[in-house]
């Protein structure tokens, strides 16, 4: 039994080392003063898609991700960890969306695709924690949803998926028909790691864009190799509505954003000792700053 497993996955700015140039004055993030890293969770639900491929020989993985065309990174890391191909949504319209706007251009997306099984993607995205887009992709596809996953237990093809869900309280284990979106928790499986041999075979895998920069070898290398090609799609090939995505399609809007930036004013040294610690105990409360 092979599956179409479709895996959602989002280059982020690292928000771990967020300064004081983090954000733009309109409220956006300065996505150029942070490194772009693979969201963090979406390498947890991508593990769980490279599992279901080797329990289940002929399954396909593909990579969907929106953004700038440099997103074809995270494409090619994926490919190196075990997916077969990615696709770059990609085009200067679908700058500013929200997640209202985002989930209608990728379910667009999901639809071109066709014939997939299974939907898997993180719980959340590090530079937004909304948890929506999944959740508001299966709704737009009108199909199942089950949340905060941590592994798919069973699954078979034109049936129902069983997926262990990490709850706040507990585990439950729930089964949903298919074809449906999965979203998986941090606390599932951690990817593994970059194989040798995808490396070495896919080194050269290139996006639409980044086609024009190669040296005449790697070109013709490319050419010769048609899974090299990391697939680029704009609003247009997916049918996208105007209206519905970028900021037209953003009711969203940020109203006022401060910068807090925490600085060192003074310092104070304590003797290792019982005393010293109780007095500065004592002197945290009657501040106020505990307690």
């Amino acid at each position: 039994m092979s599956l179409n497993i479709v895996v959602l996955a989002k280059q982020v700015p690292d928000t771990r080392n967020v300064g004081k140039d983090a954000m733009k004055e309109d409220g956006t993030i300065n996505r150029a003063a942070l490194p772009a890293i693979f969201n963090p969770e979406d390498l947890n639900a991508l593990e769980q898609a490279i599992r279901l491929k080797d329990a289940h020989p002929g399954s396909t993985v593909t990579v969907l991700t929106m953004g700038l065309p440099r997103a074809s990174e995270i494409i090619r890391e994926a490919i190196y960890r075990g997916a077969d191909r990615g696709i770059v949504l990609t085009d200067r319209t679908l700058g500013g969306a929200d997640t209202l706007a985002t989930s209608y251009s990728l379910a667009q997306a999901i639809k071109k695709i066709g014939n997939y099984d299974i939907i898997l993607g993180g719980r959340q995205a590090i530079d937004g924690d909304t948890a929506q887009v999944g959740p508001q992709i299966a709704e737009k596809l009108h199909i199942p949803q089950v949340t905060y996953a941590e592994e798919i237990l069973d699954i078979k093809k034109n049936g129902h998926v069983t997926v262990k869900r990490r709850l706040e309280n507990g585990v439950e284990t729930v089964k949903a028909p298919l074809p449906c979106v999965v979203t998986v928790n941090g606390s599932a499986a951690e990817c593994r790691p970059r194989n040798a041999r995808r490396v070495m075979q896919y080194k050269f895998a290139t996006s639409t864009s980044e086609e024009p920069k190669l040296n005449p070898t790697i070109k013709a290398i490319v050419e010769r190799r048609p899974e090299l090609r990391i697939a680029e799609w704009s609003a247009a090939d997916v049918e996208a509505d105007p209206e519905q995505i970028g900021l037209p399609g953003s009711p969203t809007k940020v109203k006022n954003i401060v910068n807090v930036v925490f600085t060192a004013k003074e310092n104070l040294r304590i003797e290792n000792n019982d005393e010293a610690i109780e007095n500065l105990v004592k002197e945290l409360i009657a501040n106020h700053t505990i307690g």
